[in-house]
């Protein structure tokens, strides 16, 4: 590589849910210090916002999670009885009617999901096609939303193989890759008693219990109550997720490690909490500003502070 030419540099987002939001403001502050991804990739919720990135709509995606309540994501439940609790119909809807759904060859920046074969389990990358479709492939958690169907595959979360792509970013052409990992510093915060997350800004359990119970009867206590002080199927799902994507982030990025890792402080995040983005667009900002030092110390970056 020429040491006059700028390295082609990667982005890959990890999944985490609605801890996902702080990939927003991961962008925003990389943008400000003078980083311009050349291409970006995702996996679940890092798939859906880094191709609203990649699509030249950033702005609209961030205005619509700031202005989003609880209220607002109980509208997307669309309470499915086959593959999992959700549909996920509506959100994809929502999606099709407010930002434009070109093929993922198209978009103005080079962008990747991944997504999981469910009868074979191995890694799909979704380089191709709606993007619309790779996003709903990519967030298919196993147990909350349906599966997708998908040229001859059953695609579910891309979390169950590759949590953070920096595999996939690399294959792409990237000669840097920066990684944004969700879930470092909150394994286990799901079982903690103490937790934040159990009792959430404006009585939000609450409202998901009833807004559940109106549509699934009597399975909604299985669902988010438990006896003799265990967990709730909620908080096994979550923890289980957590536990899941933490581990393999660790074995994947000890084998392929990426330039640099970006990690939010999120632990006192709920996986659901989608309402809470403005908060965790802060969080994504504030640990860019924290990696800044790191950053400046590699010699595989030209950068404007430098």
């Amino acid at each position: 590589m020429s040491v006059n030419r700028k390295p082609r540099i990667g982005l890959a987002l990890g999944s985490g849910s609605a801890r996902g939001w702080a990939h927003v403001g991961v962008i925003r502050a990389l943008e400000q210090a003078g980083i311009r991804p050349d291409l970006v990739c995702g996996t679940s919720v890092g798939a859906m916002v880094g191709a609203a990135y990649a699509a030249g709509q950033l702005d609209s995606f961030e205005k619509w999670l700031i202005g989003m309540e609880v209220k607002d994501v109980l509208s997307f439940m669309d309470v499915s009885m086959s593959g999992g609790v959700l549909k996920g119909e509506r959100l994809m809807d929502f999606f099709r009617s407010n930002f434009v759904d070109r093929p993922i060859e198209e978009l103005d920046i080079p962008f990747g999901a991944v997504s999981t074969a469910l009868r074979t389990g191995n890694e799909v990358w979704l380089r191709e096609g709606s993007t619309v479709e790779a996003i709903r492939a990519s967030i298919a958690i196993p147990a909350l939303f349906t599966p997708v169907q998908r040229d001859g595959l059953i695609l579910v979360d891309g979390a169950l193989v590759n949590p953070v792509p920096v595999s996939l970013a690399r294959a792409m052409g990237a000669e840097v890759v920066i990684a944004v990992d969700l879930n470092t510093k909150s394994q286990g915060h799901h079982m903690t008693k103490d937790s934040q997350i159990e009792e959430p800004p404006d009585n939000s359990v609450g409202r998901w219990t009833r807004k559940i119970q109106e549509n699934m009867g009597g399975l909604a206590s299985i669902f988010l109550s438990s006896k003799d002080d265990l967990p709730s199927l909620h908080d096994v799902i979550a923890s289980s997720i957590e536990i899941m994507q933490v581990r393999i982030s660790r074995s994947r990025m000890a084998g392929d490690p990426p330039d640099v890792i970006i990690s939010p402080r999120l632990a006192h995040f709920g996986l659901f909490e989608y309402h809470r983005a403005k908060e965790a667009i802060e969080e994504g900002r504030h640990a860019v500003e924290a990696a800044l030092y790191h950053l400046n110390d590699t010699n595989k970056l030209t950068l404007p502070w430098g």
